[in-house]
């Protein structure tokens, strides 16, 4: 059973909540009652409950500082918000402590049982994960003998094995080593290596495959060769398999690399192919699945990369973030098409930084060329684009906040349009854009979203639900399709609908509350 705490200052919620869930039906118990935040903490400590049913707005300690207490002694323990339509701007800063669920008041039987439900599956999910970690550490301990796992390594990094060593490690092993075509499959895990998680990808693909002949780690490598005489038509599904399973529980990228087909005693070949297959992460990317066809590229012309460096640099210079970044993306997306030695590649990407860093001031292009040498050692195309436009666009907002006090006066503009037609049924970014302010619609749109930080059309379904419920609390017995047309809604349907997305309830219910 799972315990439950009721936190709320009004008696009336607490005995409601407490009776009319049948608590037992749900896996839970209620542990205990509590009127306010103090009364809830030092209830907390003494029953240590899984879940607690909190108010926000109580005295003493109100819902979102219970919250942050206890997410620093009991970070475990799941929250449900109660919150009035008016308190939403407290319940944000729970989710900085994982909180999840936000009820609004009054809530009905339902929503607490779900938001109760779905707390209860986020416990168990974790107990899952954590029961998972436990039981792959217990098999760590359980290693194959080493024998095995040197006699792989030894045939992959030396050439003095051949035909009359392999008919001896057959006998000694009581394994098929002569006949059967092999595959080898090589794992590097990206980021910092821990090597524990080497054989966490042991166990994994020991459970995955059934066709393994031989397995063992490589410096910081795990390598796996196959019986490709076997089923493997499904082959690149299970390495998935393999690899969605060890990011679900590590939240770790693998790169895999896959050899062709040949004879056990051509291993250390076959080796050398998925180590010059994993060379190749650096265009395709960490976390991919690497085989020789990926590898084989036609030769490229050289300075065959096609890029307008000057176009690109007064775009940061203007500020235009999001034309630059479109800019950098072709400019990238060339580079992994080209496929050019990893140098050449790395040439071109420090010869548009320097151009980018240039048009900077004297002080703070010192400043980035010390970031240079970072750059320089990325391992992969992603990452140095990644880097690369970090700092671009660092860059191109530091230029744009030069120009802020004329694009604010163009937003400001926009607002006052805004409410003064918000009960227009043709307010939208091409009325204003082309009937008031006579600018590109696109451009207008960008502007607004840089600045308000949220998309034009989110803006204004959100003002007119704002103007709606102030409409309904002046006047409780307003007809819906009233405020409907007041706010530029042609049918009141929609409008009843587009209303209860924003706030939980549909204007016959909020008017009722």
């Amino acid at each position: 059973m799972y315990k439950v705490l009721l936190v709320d200052d009004e008696r009336i919620i607490l005995e409601g909540i407490s009776n009319f869930i049948n608590w037992e039906s749900y896996q839970a118990a209620l542990v205990g009652t509590a009127k306010n935040g103090v009364e809830a903490y030092r209830m907390i400590e003494e029953k240590v409950p899984d879940i607690v049913i909190t108010d926000i707005k109580m005295p003493g300690m109100n819902g979102v500082e219970l919250v942050k207490k206890v997410h620093e002694k009991y970070p475990d323990i799941r929250f449900i918000m109660l919150s009035g339509f008016a308190e939403f701007d407290y319940a944000k800063q729970a989710m900085e402590y994982g909180v999840k669920h936000y009820l609004l008041k009054p809530c009905n039987e339902n929503s607490i049982i779900q938001a109760l439900t779905e707390c209860i599956e986020e416990i168990e999910e974790v107990q899952s994960k954590d029961q998972f970690i436990l039981e792959m550490k217990q098999r760590i301990e359980k290693m194959l003998p080493y024998a095995k796992e040197q006699l792989l390594k030894e045939f992959v990094t030396k050439d003095s094995y051949g035909s009359k060593e392999l008919e001896y490690y057959q006998q000694l092993f009581h394994i098929e080593l002569q006949d059967p075509l092999v595959k080898l499959i090589l794992f590097q895990i990206e980021e910092l290596i821990e090597y524990e998680l080497l054989f966490v990808i042991k166990n994994i693909t020991e459970n995955t495959f059934n066709n393994i002949i031989l397995s063992c780690t490589v410096g910081q490598h795990f390598l796996l060769m196959i019986d490709s005489s076997a089923q493997t038509d499904h082959l690149l599904e299970q390495i998935e398999q393999v690899r969605e399973q060890f990011h679900q529980y590590y939240q770790r990228d693998i790169t895999i690399a896959i050899s062709e087909e040949g004879k056990m005693v051509s291993a250390r070949q076959l080796y050398q192919q998925t180590l010059e297959c994993l060379q190749h992460r650096f265009y395709l990317g960490e976390g991919s699945i690497i085989t020789q066809t990926d590898i084989t590229t036609q030769p490229i012309r050289e300075n065959h990369l096609q890029f307008d460096e000057q176009k690109f640099c007064l775009l940061v210079k203007s500020g235009r973030w999001d034309d630059a970044n479109r800019e950098l993306e072709q400019f990238f997306q060339q580079l992994v098409q080209l496929r050019l030695d990893i140098q050449t590649t790395k040439s071109y990407v420090i010869q548009l930084f320097n151009g980018m860093i240039r048009i900077c001031s004297p002080e703070q292009m010192k400043e980035y060329l010390r970031v240079m040498p970072e750059l320089l050692e990325l391992d992969t195309i992603h990452s140095m684009h990644v880097f690369f436009s970090e700092i671009a666009e660092e860059i191109t907002l530091q230029f744009y906040e030069q120009n802020r006090s004329k694009h604010s006066a163009i937003i400001q503009k926009v607002l006052e349009i805004i409410e003064n037609e918000l009960g227009n049924q043709h307010l939208s970014l091409n009325f204003i854009a082309n009937e008031r302010m006579f600018m590109s619609p696109d451009y207008l749109g960008k502007l607004f979203k840089k600045e308000m930080g949220e998309r034009f059309s989110t803006y204004i379904t959100k003002r007119r639900m704002e103007q709606a419920i102030q409409l309904i609390d002046q006047e409780k017995d307003v007809k819906i399709f009233e405020v409907a047309e007041k706010l530029g809604f042609t049918d009141s349907q929609y409008f009843s609908q587009v209303f209860k997305k924003q706030t939980g309830f549909t204007p016959s219910e909020y008017k009722k509350v």
